[in-house]
């Protein structure tokens, strides 16, 4: 399946604008073969199918065909989360997703900071700042008042109606390391668009979002897609590294 072109003009305008279009290396397909190939075991109930639509006897559920090219979290629509078993570091990211009506997931780069994909169709305003779809979610610290902190709505709520297919277009960097192991610079997602509008820029993250993965941090990790939530499905995900140009920045 290829990029839209929409979707592929619109990355392509904000990263040049962002100084970040030279020398991008090339896309990696996430969704390989007929099986769970690349992705990391035990998966759950993840699998892949040929078509995702919404039930159209079940509202909060998908309807399914079988064939290749889409991943589904199972049957219920709740399963274990799904990490790749790649490693990455610095990368642009295209996502497609799909959720029935108050269903919930969420993309983490690298097992640690997310972006969330929710049922946001025409929400006023969320109930916190990040749990929107295409927010960054919250940070979470028990000992805090509130526990829960640094979340980021989206600039404009740019969410389809549940059931059809949306996209995430992400530039996103990894925090950095001195060569003693000290974090001398945060994460930061450069750019978020969520279907064709920018909702995001250059947000820096202090640390991993809550129900992260992992609560360090580190140079490389996998992308991580939350299972345990509600329906989702998702398809033509792949991901490349960021131009030379974005570590400088």
């Amino acid at each position: 399946m290829k990029l839209a072109l929409g979707s592929a003009v619109v990355l392509l305008g904000l990263l040049c604008a962002s100084g970040l279009c030279r020398e991008a290396g090339e896309w990696e397909e996430l969704v390989k073969g007929e099986g769970m190939e690349g992705w990391k075991k035990p998966a759950g109930e993840w699998a892949q199918v040929g078509e995702a639509t919404k039930n159209p006897a079940n509202e909060k559920a998908i309807a399914t065909k079988e064939g290749k090219g889409i991943l589904v979290n199972g049957p219920k629509g709740r399963t274990a989360n799904l990490f790749t078993e790649g490693q990455f570091g610095d990368i642009e990211a295209h996502i497609e997703f799909m959720v029935p009506k108050g269903s919930n997931s969420g993309v983490y780069f690298m097992g640690r900071y997310e972006i969330q994909v929710y049922d946001s169709f025409g929400v006023e305003k969320g109930a916190y700042p990040g749990i929107e779809c295409g927010g960054i979610y919250e940070r979470w610290d028990p000992k805090r008042k509130p526990p829960g902190f640094e979340g980021h709505s989206p600039r404009v709520n740019a969410s389809k109606a549940p059931g059809e297919w949306q996209t995430f277009d992400v530039v996103f960097l990894a925090p950095r390391f001195d060569a003693e192991g000290k974090k001398v610079a945060n994460a930061k997602f450069v750019k978020v668009v969520h279907n064709g509008q920018v909702v995001h820029e250059n947000v820096e993250l202090t640390g991993p979002t809550r129900a992260a993965a992992f609560g360090d941090e580190k140079a490389t990790g996998p992308l991580m897609f939350q299972g345990d939530h509600g329906p989702v499905a998702y398809r033509n995900l792949r991901v490349r590294p960021v131009a030379a140009q974005a570590k400088a920045e």
